[in-house]
């Protein structure tokens, strides 16, 4: 997935109620939406580089939104919106092996009343899950912070092998050179008990790496995922 316009290199400052940050950007200090609604767990040290898009849509109150961000030497891609793009990106070039023969994308599948998953292809249904939390060198985690979306989720997707379906979690990771992926059960145990229901269940997990830049992020290589901490 390819960003439209250039990016706008900046500072951060701070977030704030949860969508709002501050970003030095040379002299001017601009306020920016901040497309996550995660808690961003060791990603908002005040002075980290992060890179911005500009909208010039004059309906939108924010123009500007918070797309990366520098922690240490990696880059964390951190809009959330952008995680089904660089997925279907993914899927229609072919770089996730197991969905390499696919024959349809829909994007969007309605389950059921209450349900939408990100994708369907054929029979798999597929779910994303955007990954920015790294607290060890060489491993990604997820959740930053409970989610009982995330569990519902889970049974849905048991539920679904009863009506046909082969169902996948895949976890994109937004964070450059890492290897290794697993749940973080300290944060939301709950989420970690459900994820062994459904992986005993049937259910299939996925984890990808993106390559991340100012230009583009695309799904780079698939990581190990470890059950225990």
């Amino acid at each position: 997935m390819k960003f439209t316009s250039t990016l706008i290199k900046g500072k951060l400052i701070k977030r704030y109620k949860r969508f709002f940050t501050d970003i030095k950007v040379n002299s001017q200090t601009l306020t920016a939406h901040c497309p996550n609604t995660g808690s961003m767990l060791g990603l908002l040290e005040q002075g980290n580089d992060v890179w911005l898009t500009k909208n010039d849509n004059p309906n939108r109150k924010l123009k500007y939104t918070l797309e990366i961000i520098k922690v240490n030497k990696s880059l964390i891609g951190v809009n959330t919106h952008r995680a089904n793009k660089i997925v279907e990106h993914g899927l229609n070039n072919k770089l996730i092996s197991v969905f390499k023969n696919i024959k349809t994308i829909k994007p969007e599948f309605k389950y059921s009343g209450d349900t939408r998953f990100d994708f369907l292809c054929d029979k798999n249904i597929i779910e994303v899950k955007n990954v920015t939390l790294r607290r060890e060198n060489n491993t990604a985690e997820f959740p930053d912070s409970v989610t009982s979306r995330g569990s519902k989720h889970l049974i849905k997707l048991i539920n679904s092998l009863k009506n046909g379906y082969k169902p996948y979690i895949l976890f994109l990771t937004q964070i450059q050179d890492i290897s290794n992926f697993r749940i973080a059960k300290d944060i939301d145990n709950e989420y970690y008990k459900n994820y062994l229901l459904a992986k005993k269940a049937g259910v299939n997990f996925l984890a990808y790496r993106c390559g991340i830049s100012s230009t583009e992020i695309k799904i780079e290589k698939k990581i190990k995922i470890i059950d225990e901490r």
